[in-house]
């Protein structure tokens, strides 16, 4: 039987609208999370740090 998946591309079809190769997130293909989840962190204690501040500025 013939499997779609596994057939080759045809020459000229493999990249028909030239887009660069992905590239590994990671060394070992893992996305990196943790600066991320740092960056969220601090965002979060600034909201709350100008919510109080204000809070306390504006009353």
């Amino acid at each position: 039987m013939n499997d779609p998946m596994k057939e080759q591309p045809q020459a000229g079809l493999e990249n028909p609208m030239n887009h660069p190769e992905e590239l590994p997130a990671g060394s070992d293909g893992t996305p990196k999370f943790g600066r991320l989840l740092i960056v969220l962190v601090l965002a979060v204690i600034l909201i709350g740090f100008i919510t109080f501040a204000s809070e306390w500025f504006y009353s």
